[in-house]
């Protein structure tokens, strides 16, 4: 059974990218879930990072993620309360459909 596109429309995408220019920026994106919004935008960055508290989400995030994105986004297990990351790491960080 194929798996149902979300926003054939590409009103998300088109709303991501009015937001925030993603080009040649380091986006840090909490709470990725399996990643639905991160390509929607990540070839456009230089590099992402998803960050997720769910490691099953994180998983399929990880096997779903598109082929040429394998060397620019990468998914780490963390609470937003608790990012393991410097100041400075990132440009841009996205927070969408969260709880």
């Amino acid at each position: 059974m194929a798996k149902a596109l979300k926003d054939p429309e590409g009103n998300e995408t088109r709303q991501l990218h009015k937001f925030a220019d993603f080009a040649g920026r380091r986006v840090l994106e909490i709470g990725c879930g399996e990643g639905r919004l991160t390509w929607r935008y990540a070839s456009a960055s230089l590099s992402t990072v998803g960050v997720d508290p769910v490691m099953d989400a994180l998983r399929v995030a990880s096997i779903e993620r598109p082929f040429d994105l394998h060397p620019t986004v990468h998914f780490a297990n963390a609470e937003a309360e608790h990012l393991p990351f410097r100041k400075g790491t990132f440009d841009l960080a996205v927070l969408a459909w969260s709880l």
